[in-house]
């Protein structure tokens, strides 16, 4: 029964974290203080993760180890996502991490707050000077923060305990201004990828090791998937906000993109947007490749994924948790390769969570703050504390060695493999042309305004695109973009 709940307990975290509010704007990352990247990796039961190709030199020193002479002054700071009462767990292994920094750390007082990432009441939280010094928010809202000063700058904090050179750039580039200073630190995140059944692969006489790079790939595969197999060559999540989601990242994967940049309003309405609706159009209706059934989701799209039903759709490492932890599939069956992308790259959509510190803490507090958030990442740059949180996480037949975005230097991964290869317990080969990319590729966050409001409007669209063999694009997508730039304020 114990690995039971935990199982369903990591599971719905990622759902959290991933899929079930297709992140954007809303507080789901935050909450469940849990990142799809350490979620799909080697997330403990405890809560603690050890994002999977984290690792660093052992020689170069841990966070902490870099940070405890740095300061002695006494201070107190506050953390947000403190765990409620109702869930003892999560609460019991908060309080653990606070003792264990505080230990390392003894000049610090950690407090835990229950306030969590809502974008109604964060301005009035931050005004109000209730906004604890080191807040969770997801990866839509560092750039905006920057922009009206809402968060600190912690360029010299993260100099100062050594950990700045350690950060990968490809997940750090969220958080910089556009001189290149920082103001946060990824805590885990995802780039979207094509997920691909590897045993339908070979059985319709493509080879499993070479999954699409492109959407005219991706076209191709599919409609000799569906020929040869009878399943669905190509899936779309079309509800409950993934539709809209789904049609985002492939958007991004051509070059465009959903919003302006001050998100003011609708950006779909051109080339990128276009080719997107018609790669589906001619999939749906040209080559009849993508089965029968057009409203799925995470959760249901996984099902008919693991039974054989779905030769390929887009989503991410945490995928393989629903797929094979949840529903039962093979492991050996399951792929998946990078982001497919258009005429003009676009590179993937990223998600995730950001921890930031507010532009009230004193100097004291922010390098506390940044300490704080550094510790979290010792299990990936600790030989024995790596092994540890793996050990653990392969006893209760959870995944070991998902890739990911690192919140450290892709250039660190081999070494952490290796001290976690006697536990990895996942085919890595299948996950090879993802793996390629994934610290390389362009990373682009999610809308920044009103996402699932957005995402909610785009779900109809997609649905229509997909159920009505009259829809005529053009007009669809005009009609959408003008209900988007209503909501937006335009």
């Amino acid at each position: 029964m114990r690995k039971r709940l935990v199982t369903r307990s990591i599971v719905l975290c990622a759902v959290l974290a991933l899929g079930a509010a297709a992140c954007g704007s809303s507080s789901a990352t935050a909450n469940s203080g849990t990142s799809a990247s350490a979620a799909s990796s080697t997330q403990a039961p405890d809560g603690s993760g050890t994002p999977a190709g984290s690792g660093t030199p052992s020689n170069s020193g841990t966070p902490s180890s870099a940070s405890s002479a740095a300061n002695t002054t006494p201070v107190t700071i506050t953390v947000s996502n403190k765990p409620p009462a109702s869930s003892p767990g999560d609460l019991k292994a908060f309080e653990q991490r606070i003792k264990d920094f505080q230990a390392a750390n003894p000049n610090v007082t950690v407090n835990g707050s229950e306030i969590a990432w809502d974008p109604q009441t964060f301005a009035a939280q931050l005004a109000g000077g209730q906004l604890p010094t080191v807040v969770t928010v997801p990866f839509t809202e560092p750039q905006s923060m920057i922009q009206n000063k809402q968060i600190s700058d912690i360029t010299a904090d993260l100099k100062t305990i050594g950990l700045y050179d350690q950060l990968n750039p490809a997940a750090l580039s969220v958080t910089q201004d556009k001189a290149g200073e920082v103001y946060g630190i990824p805590i885990g995140g995802y780039a979207l990828g094509l997920v691909y059944n590897r045993a339908l692969f070979t059985k319709a006489g493509l080879d499993p090791d070479k999954p699409p790079t492109t959407w005219d790939e991706v076209r191709a595969a599919a409609k000799t998937i569906s020929q040869k197999t009878g399943a669905a060559g190509y899936a779309q999540m079309t509800q409950n906000n993934t539709g809209g989601w789904m049609y985002g990242a492939t958007v991004y994967s051509r070059g465009g993109t959903l919003e302006s940049s001050d998100g003011s309003k609708a950006a779909f309405d051109d080339q990128s947007g276009k080719d997107a609706l018609d790669a589906l159009t001619q999939m749906r209706w040209t080559d009849n490749s993508m089965g029968t059934t057009f409203l799925y989701d995470m959760t249901s799209i996984s099902k008919d994924f693991a039974a054989d039903k779905i030769g390929m759709f887009i989503g991410a490492p945490v995928n393989y948790i629903l797929a094979v932890v949840q529903d039962g599939m093979k492991p050996a069956s399951f792929g998946l390769g990078t982001m497919p992308q258009g005429s003009t790259a676009g590179g993937s959509m990223s998600g995730g969570a950001v921890q930031v510190i507010s532009p009230k803490a004193t100097a004291d507090q922010r390098l506390a703050g940044v300490k704080w958030i550094a510790f979290s990442l010792e299990s990936s740059l600790d030989q024995a504390k790596a092994v540890a949180a793996a050990k653990l996480t392969a006893s209760q037949g959870l995944p070991v060695g998902l890739p990911g975005v690192s919140t450290l230097k892709a250039t660190n991964d081999q070494e952490y493999l290796g001290w976690v290869k006697s536990y990895i317990n996942v085919p890595l080969t299948n996950f090879a042309t993802y793996s390629a990319t994934v610290n390389s590729i362009k990373l682009t966050p999610e809308p920044s305004n009103k996402a699932q409001e957005v995402y909610a409007k785009l779900d109809a669209l997609v649905q229509k695109i997909l159920t009505d063999k009259s829809a005529d694009v053009a007009t669809e997508l005009s009609n959408t973009s003008s209900a988007v730039n209503s909501l937006l304020g335009r």
